[in-house]
């Protein structure tokens, strides 16, 4: 989509570079944001906007997740 459009969707840009962002754009989002702010994108991810690396990263990271207990991925459902 157009960046113009895109910034209607700040949490999809956020997500976008937790998930494909290097390790150094990912630690930039996260000291400009509190960890509150993350969790809000994670915990309201669409499907696709993580893959299940990230998806399991950051939900040790945020403390949203015990060990072996992380929620399944988002996945899009048909009407």
């Amino acid at each position: 989509m157009p960046a113009e459009e895109a910034l209607d969707y700040p949490a999809r840009i956020v997500a976008q570079v937790m998930n494909i962002g290097v390790f150094r754009d990912a630690c930039r989002v996260a000291d400009a944001l509190d960890d509150d702010c993350l969790r809000a994108v994670v915990s309201n991810a669409e499907a696709g906007w993580f893959n299940a690396r990230f998806w399991h990263y950051w939900h040790y990271r945020l403390d949203l997740a015990a060990v072996d207990h992380v929620p399944p991925l988002p996945v899009r459902r048909l009407a």
